[in-house]
């Protein structure tokens, strides 16, 4: 089966061969490097396509793996009364100013 080859890469094998051309060679043989370089173009096309499907499958595989996997387990704490320590502190500090401020204005 011949691969399917795009009228560009047509012209730009056969302007390699011709450039590459060595003197007495024959327009057939010329014809047959061209080929030759159309034939090793479309099998790096083919390479590239087959590579960029793999990293593309990679891609998904990891995207799926990361919606797959589960998140991990949260520890649910129950709700606690908030901590009351500071404004009942405060309000003794505020007494015990209050009582030392008192004291002091008598004497």
């Amino acid at each position: 089966m011949k691969p399917k080859v795009s009228p560009q890469v047509e012209e730009q094998a056969m302007k390699l061969a011709k450039g590459r051309q060595k003197s007495g060679q024959t327009k057939e043989q010329t014809k047959l490097i061209a080929q030759g370089i159309q034939k090793g173009i479309a099998d790096y096309k083919k390479q590239q396509g087959i590579k960029l499907r793999e990293i593309d499958k990679q891609r998904k595989q990891k995207a799926k793996h990361v919606i797959d996997q589960p998140t991990e387990p949260t520890i649910e704490v129950p709700p606690t009364a908030p901590n009351n320590t500071l404004p009942w502190g405060l309000l003794a500090l505020s007494w015990i100013g209050f009582v030392a401020y008192v004291f002091w204005q008598r004497s």
